[in-house]
């Protein structure tokens, strides 16, 4: 809004719309991006947009209170108590883990698991970031062709003064456009889709530490210490004064219970 605001202000927005120029920029690239990487790759496009422009709402401090919940039922009556939870965890990744220590996997071969269909998930991540940040690549270099065409075309004609202003258009405008998309759509689109898969790696990682302690048979409370850590500092603070309200809240339900 700010790039159009900028332009009208001492032009016309009509002067930067040019046809040829969008079908050299735009088309070049997304031919460019069909040769580089496969069909079944550039299909994840849509998939990718709506990844990166939805919220996706990960809850650390929710999975943490999940992951607390299932070390006191694991503790208290033992890890093959956890074979229904399993079946009812939406998360493919925390119910394959959990679904290993109730069968009773060697813990090294559960990290191991684990580790690997996490390794393979960053992977798709980094192809899908990989899509957009070619794109930005392409976009100012077929800018520049555009650039070298229109001036071919105005060197061409350049005794028919009528021809000479389309082609300088062109020679200017695929360049405004290759920088624009690249800077504004494309390495945009690439950064957020970068931050949605750490945010989601960070998720897992805190399932796979929480899948062994509980396998470990840890002290929930120590559980959910170790868990914390992997929270930021604002988070941490925020879920300790919810676990103090919930403590005072306690104490005060017990005590009302004792007078009655």
């Amino acid at each position: 809004m700010l790039i159009g605001m900028a332009i009208a202000t001492d032009g016309s927005l009509a002067g930067f719309l040019n046809v040829p120029s969008i079908m050299v920029t735009l088309g070049g690239t997304i031919a460019a991006t069909f040769v580089n990487h496969s069909f079944t790759d550039i299909t994840r496009v849509i998939a990718l947009l709506r990844i990166a422009f939805t919220e996706r709402g990960y809850s650390g401090r929710d999975l943490i209170d999940q992951l607390v919940a299932l070390a006191e039922k694991a503790r208290r009556e033992g890890l093959l108590a956890m074979e229904e939870e399993a079946a009812q965890i939406q998360d493919g990744f925390l119910r394959k883990g959990i679904q290993l220590i109730v069968d009773g996997t060697d813990p090294d071969l559960v990290r191991n698991v684990l580790e690997i269909e996490l390794a393979f998930q960053e992977e798709r991540h980094r192809a899908g970031q990989g899509i957009f940040e070619a794109m930005a690549n392409y976009a100012p270099a077929f800018g520049m062709l555009g650039t070298l065409i229109g001036l071919i075309n105005m060197l061409a004609n350049i005794d028919d003064v009528n021809k000479i202003a389309p082609g300088m258009a062109l020679a200017l405008v695929t360049t405004f456009y290759g920088v624009l998309l690249a800077n504004l759509v494309f390495l945009p689109i690439a950064g957020k889709l970068r931050k949605r898969s750490d945010e989601e790696v960070l998720y897992r990682q805190i399932m796979l530490e929480g899948i062994l302690s509980i396998q470990a048979g840890e002290n929930p409370r120590l559980v959910e210490e170790k868990l914390t850590a992997f929270l930021p500092p604002q988070e941490r603070l925020r879920s300790r004064a919810r676990a103090s309200e919930e403590e005072v809240a306690g104490l005060g339900t017990r005590t009302v219970r004792s007078n009655v």
